[in-house]
């Protein structure tokens, strides 16, 4: 869902705050006036989920004094500054000083619309941005993202937990899909080397001669090689496979040249490779042997079981809220279709389902069935899925059904035992017999 974003109108002449914070919230904005910089400094801070239009000239703190503070706050905060007719000097100083725009009075009030639609827009791009780097340094944010409550998935998180406290290489195989980028960054983050670099860069994206200069140097631009800008910290290798014999040799003399414990942690990731071929097979014997001492195998999307229905629900929330739309509610044979479908894209597969069946549900037509089926045409030749027992899909949909009811009832049992029509004692102990709790959805 976009991140609602603030004006801050920041000026001493009550007329003219008004005058801007009407015209901009008649234009779809969300407005804050302030009297002073002082009384503005109380509310906006790092991170202040917005923009600010503030006059140069006011009485105490004035418009560049209080964009210099703004600016030592966050200085990804975009500031247009009101200037009055013979200031423009002033008014480009504070461009210099870290500004977003300046309006010289009298203004256009739509130019004041068009320019703080763009700063919006920036200011979105930029928290994202940030929200993004705190997620992908943070362990525990990203081992919830590993969803799934599957024998596999649990292997997986415990895999992660304990191959990120050690400080050997690692290689990462599975299946395109599977979520191997955010194994890699998981395992940075929730080792020892978390606050250090995470550098990562795909083997496959480069010609030979461009990724041994950007791996190993020299690089003319004045930029560092990436095996000397992770120091310290973690270089994920993505497509490992597409790595030439005469890189795999020099990556391997880096490594053999750092020593024990490294200097830079590899992650190493296969990406893609033919079903009678082993890792042994794609990489040189003693590269394989240093990378692949320690190895994470993500499994397939197929392999998880119920773990199928619990993400498409949580996905098509996500999309629903994203649309401003309902989602798609799943029949018992919709769910028996997905738990039983090949996903020979595995989670990356499962996201497009997801999104186009809100789009669809949205509409007021098609169906989950029609979607499995058009991809399963457009990626030929189907992989295989063990057959179930009926009990094993019953017990997957109930679980999915109350998981779905809870959520929408924001965890209140007597709403969902009267839209289940169960009785309290059924109802508790199917939730306990699936680990579900009500604190998960209060």
């Amino acid at each position: 869902m976009a991140r609602a974003m603030k004006v801050a109108i920041v000026d001493d002449e009550a007329d003219m705050r008004q005058s801007i914070s009407q015209w901009l919230a008649l234009s779809g904005f969300e407005t804050e006036t302030f009297a002073s910089a002082e009384e503005a400094l109380k509310t906006i801070g790092a991170d202040y989920p917005g923009v600010v239009v503030s006059d140069i000239k006011m009485p105490g703190m004035d418009g560049m004094a209080f964009l210099k503070r703004l600016m030592s706050l966050d200085n990804g905060l975009p500031v247009i500054m009101i200037t009055g007719h013979g200031d423009v000097p002033m008014a480009v100083e504070a461009m210099r000083v870290g500004a977003y725009d300046f309006l010289e009075k009298p203004f256009n009030p739509d130019r004041m619309t068009e320019l703080t639609k763009k700063a919006t827009q920036s200011r979105r791009l930029t928290l994202d941005s940030r929200a993004l780097r705190r997620e992908l340094s943070d362990g525990t944010v990203l081992m919830k993202k590993l969803i799934g409550s599957s024998a596999e998935m649990e292997r997986l998180r415990e895999d992660i937990l304990d191959l990120g406290q050690a400080d050997g290489h690692v290689l990462i195989d599975g299946e395109t899909g599977t979520g191997k980028t955010l194994v890699a960054h998981a395992l940075h983050a929730v080792g020892p080397r978390a606050s250090k670099k995470f550098v990562t860069i795909s083997c496959a994206a480069w010609s030979e001669d461009q990724l041994s200069m950007r791996l190993f140097g020299p690089i003319e631009d004045g930029a560092i090689p990436l095996i000397e800008d992770a120091r310290g910290g973690t270089l994920c290798l993505e497509d490992i496979e597409s790595l030439s014999h005469s890189l795999q040799s020099r990556l391997l003399t880096t490594i053999n040249d750092q020593g024990s414990p490294p200097e830079t942690r590899i992650i190493a990731i296969v990406n893609e490779h033919a079903p009678d071929k082993t890792l042994e097979d794609i990489l040189r014997p003693d590269l394989f042997y240093r990378l692949g001492a320690l190895t994470i195998l993500c499994p397939p999307l197929r392999a998880r079981g119920e773990d199928i229905l619990t993400l498409f629900t949580r996905l098509s929330e996500q999309f629903a809220e994203e649309y401003g739309c309902d989602a798609p509610q799943v029949a018992a044979q919709e769910a028996a279709q997905l738990l039983q479908a090949p996903w020979p894209g595995n989670v990356r597969q499962l996201v497009n389902i997801a999104e186009r069946a809100v789009l669809q549900n949205r509409r007021g037509s098609g169906s989950i069935a029609s979607l499995l089926m058009a991809d399963n045409e457009a990626a030929g030749p189907a992989l295989t899925t063990e057959g179930k027992p009926l009990k094993d899909y019953v017990e997957a949909f109930e679980r999915m059904l109350i998981d779905n009811t809870m959520r929408r009832h924001k965890g209140s049992i007597v709403a969902v035992m009267d839209e289940l029509c169960l009785p309290r004692r059924t109802l508790n102990e199917k939730m306990a017999k699936y680990s579900l709790s009500r604190s998960d959805y209060t």
